[in-house]
């Protein structure tokens, strides 16, 4: 049977934390009521990142040779993922793991396509400098002036998609590096997977 949720933790140089950040998620994912499967995707095999993950119990370790943008690395894990919900959150654990559960409960209230975590989200707790915030405000008001998305963080490393609209729009991606999260919301808003909303997370 397969999952409800798939998880995808893209990884790039991150071989003395990595083991921890996996099993970190993945105690989360035990305390969930649904079934989920756990994919890391590491982004070039530079280092001991992908050996290291591999010795986590319950994750599925996968990798390829040379270093592609983190995007790439989402997609594959995607394109590889099982669930009905597909969701991705960085490694390093910047963004505090448990969010998963919320945004979880987000898709069941709105009945979403599309769920992000958000650093402007009333209920969010977010550590970080006032300068990088100013940027970060500039950047979504024109992401909104240039594309029409109605979401206030669209950079935010925790994003979960209907396995549905991930279907649809995996094909048309192109982006690699930076913005490929702006690329996967536009398309998806285009083909009418309008239900986009925001949840909570606690981000340092």
């Amino acid at each position: 049977m397969n999952p409800y949720l798939s998880v995808i933790v893209p990884a790039y140089k991150q071989e003395k934390t990595i083991a921890q950040d996996l099993h970190r998620i993945r105690k989360v994912l035990s305390q969930l009521r649904r079934s989920s499967e756990l994919i890391c995707v590491v982004d070039g095999l530079v280092d001991k990142t992908l050996e290291n993950a591999s010795t986590v119990k319950g994750v599925k370790a996968v990798g390829y040779q040379t270093n592609k943008g983190k995007g790439h690395a989402i997609r594959y894990g995607m394109a590889r993922s099982k669930g009905k919900i597909i969701a991705f959150i960085d490694a390093g654990m910047d963004i505090d793991p448990n969010g998963l559960s919320m945004i979880l409960e987000h898709f069941e209230w709105y009945k979403a396509d599309i769920i992000i975590g958000s650093k402007r989200h009333p209920a969010s707790k977010v550590y970080y400098p006032w300068p990088r915030r100013i940027l970060s405000w500039g950047y979504q008001l024109l992401v909104k002036v240039l594309f029409g998305l109605n979401v206030r963080d669209t950079q935010t490393g925790l994003k979960c998609y209907k396995a549905e609209v991930i279907k649809q729009i995996l094909p048309k991606l192109t982006i690699n590096h930076y913005a490929f999260d702006i690329e996967m919301l536009v398309l998806a808003n285009r083909i009418v997977f309008t239900r986009i909303y925001e949840a909570p997370i606690e981000f340092k």
